[in-house]
């Protein structure tokens, strides 16, 4: 078989980091060992010897679930393990070798040959092992156990269904590997992490470089480049295990929406002046501030037309088939007049936002906080770090242009939120990042904001309007929830209205929308004029996102079919979301 020939077969073969790209890479996506283990009694098994082999196989990155693993069972798996052999390049043993996931889901533990290498929490957050010592030569034994409860109230889920069914707006569950599994080689001393600040005003960027390895004296240099030509370079001398370096510009081009003007980027670290590690990165210039009522991007009022992008892939569930369904999913938002979405309820796999830094669409960052309990403080724990390591992995990207850690934190069995959980997340969203706006809570309930946003499903036009019409002329500002969240002055958007519920042409029962549904499409399209143009007409609201871009199972109120075929005249949807907003510039 060529090599083309072998990447076509493999799933999912594209370099999964595209920020943070090494050439010395392996892709382990394709055929595992796999089992069930419902009883959780595999570890007491030892099904992590590396002589145990598993009953079954599956296809890696895809879940269980899907059908594109091809295992395609549905029901709930308290554990599930992963086995295959690996064999490491020669040339690797000079150096460190890791061992990286894009995602598990939930709580993983890795073996090598028998040998913990460690764990991880969290189900959508990357992570990595360095797993050097544990090799031999020749053939050696990966062995992942993978266990997950979406009904213990002690993990973010997200929209997978806490039922057998799935139901309203939850869908099918994802336990286990759901991105792609990779190994990486790396000198002993390497480049591990980067945090940029892009600064426009200054004709900059400032880098936070973190070292893995002994670095005593050793020197980082890094090189941006623009469509080929070199615009700037700048060197410095790490300090323990980091490197803090600003890399001037002579050339200036601004990342907008429909633009993604980027930049290439090279970081080598040397030693002694010989070279020792080399990464290639990318970023965008751009800037984002709160003015009064407006959220301005480079210094303009740009109106946020945002569609709620769930994630889900009728074959993959959690998981793209292939990179071009990402990109893909992105077009046909843009084909409808939207320039944005919110990533609903999931963290979005970095090659995502790496289509859309390309294409210059903007992103709110959101983690799937949904089925976690956060009546006490105990839910700091099961929240906090995995917001930090996602936040950490998708800092860089100019697409992303705000987070919400939390979506509509509704009670529980009667309890309330502990509104010390939300606010000690956004302090510490705000302190790992000043340079965005941080939603505390979607929807319900603020504690702490820099957005005030409601979610509002109401199907009439006329009274939708007429709701916010007060606050056009400096009247009462509509507050949901007024006993339990405050409006005080903040930037303003309903970020999410219609879920218009349409499905002529399935007649399934189970189906689900908001609302009662239109008679036709002409009704229908009236409905979704009418309550566009209320938002868009308001001198005061900065931003909409519809409900949503495509339907998920049962969940029938998407512009798109699940399949992603346009259910109404692209033309027809893209004039009513594109004309100009109120308070654009």
């Amino acid at each position: 078989m060529t090599k083309s020939n072998a990447l076509q077969s493999l799933p999912r073969p594209e370099y999964p980091r595209p920020q943070w790209e090494r050439s010395e890479w392996i892709n382990l996506n394709g055929s595992w060992q796999f089992e069930i283990d419902h009883g959780q009694s595999g570890k007491e098994r030892e099904y992590f010897k590396s002589d145990h082999e598993l009953t079954g196989t599956i296809t890696v990155p895809f879940c269980p679930e899907s059908k594109l693993s091809g295992v395609e069972y549905k029901d709930f798996m308290a554990a599930v393990w992963y086995r295959r052999e690996i064999t490491v390049p020669d040339a690797w043993k000079a150096g460190r070798v890791l061992l990286h996931f894009g995602a598990v889901d939930y709580k993983t533990e890795v073996w090598i040959n028998g040998s913990s290498v460690g764990t991880h929490l969290g189900g959508y957050s990357s992570f990595s092992f360095d797993i050097t010592e544990h090799l031999a030569s020749g053939t050696n034994i990966i062995t992942v156990l993978a266990e997950d409860d979406v009904r213990s109230g002690r993990q973010p889920r997200g929209k997978q269904s806490e039922r057998f069914h799935s139901h309203g707006c939850d869908y099918t569950r994802t336990t286990g590997i759901w991105q792609t599994v990779w190994l990486e080689h790396v000198p002993d001393a390497y480049l591990s992490n980067m945090k940029l600040v892009p600064d426009p005003d200054n004709a900059c960027v400032h880098l936070e470089l973190a070292i893995g390895g002994q670095v005593a004296g050793a020197t980082v240099t890094v090189t941006a480049s623009y469509e080929g030509k070199v615009v700037g370079e700048a060197s410095a001398i790490v300090t323990g295990a980091y490197a803090h370096v600003t890399l001037p510009l002579s050339e200036v081009h601004l990342w907008e929406v429909g633009n993604g003007r980027l930049y290439d980027l090279e970081l080598s670290l040397r030693q002694e002046g010989v070279p020792e590690d080399k990464v290639r990165a990318y970023f965008g210039l751009r800037t984002i501030m709160i003015d009064g009522m407006k959220v301005k991007i480079n210094g303009k009022s740009v109106f946020q037309r945002l569609v709620l992008d769930q994630g889900f892939y009728p074959e993959g569930i959690y998981t793209a088939p292939d990179d071009e369904a990402l990109r893909k999913d992105i077009e046909i938002s843009v084909e409808m007049g939207f320039n944005g979405a919110r990533l609903h309820e999931k963290m979005f796999e970095p090659r995502f936002l790496y289509w859309a830094d390309r294409m210059g669409y903007l992103v709110w960052g959101e983690h799937a906080n949904w089925g976690l309990d956060i009546t006490t403080p105990a839910g700091l724990s099961s929240f906090l770090p995995e917001w930090l390591e996602g936040m950490r992995r998708d800092f860089n990207h100019p697409a992303l242009i705000g987070w919400c850690p939390f979506n509509e934190t509704w009670d529980r069995d009667g309890t309330k939120q502990d509104n010390e959980v939300l606010r000690i997340v956004y302090e510490v969203t705000k302190q790992m990042d000043p340079t965005r706006p941080v939603i505390d809570t979607s929807g319900n309930f603020h504690v702490v904001t820099d957005i005030f946003d409601l979610h509002d499903y109401d199907q009439n036009p006329e009274t939708f309007k007429a709701r916010y019409e007060p606050m056009k002329h400096g009247g009462e500002v509509f507050v949901r929830f007024s006993d339990r969240q405050t409006y005080a002055g903040q930037p303003y958007f309903i970020s999410e209205y219609g879920g218009i519920w349409w499905n002529p042409d399935q007649k399934d029962e189970k189906s689900w929308g908001y609302g009662d549904r239109p008679g036709s499409e002409k009704e229908f399209l009236e409905r979704y004029q009418g309550l566009t143009d209320a938002l868009l007409d308001h001198p005061m609201m900065f931003g909409f996102c519809y409900t949503q871009l495509y339907d998920v199972e049962q969940e029938v109120n998407g512009l798109y079919t699940y399949d992603r075929r346009p259910k109404f005249d692209l033309e027809t949807i893209r004039r009513i979301n594109s004309r100009k907003a109120a308070i654009e510039d």
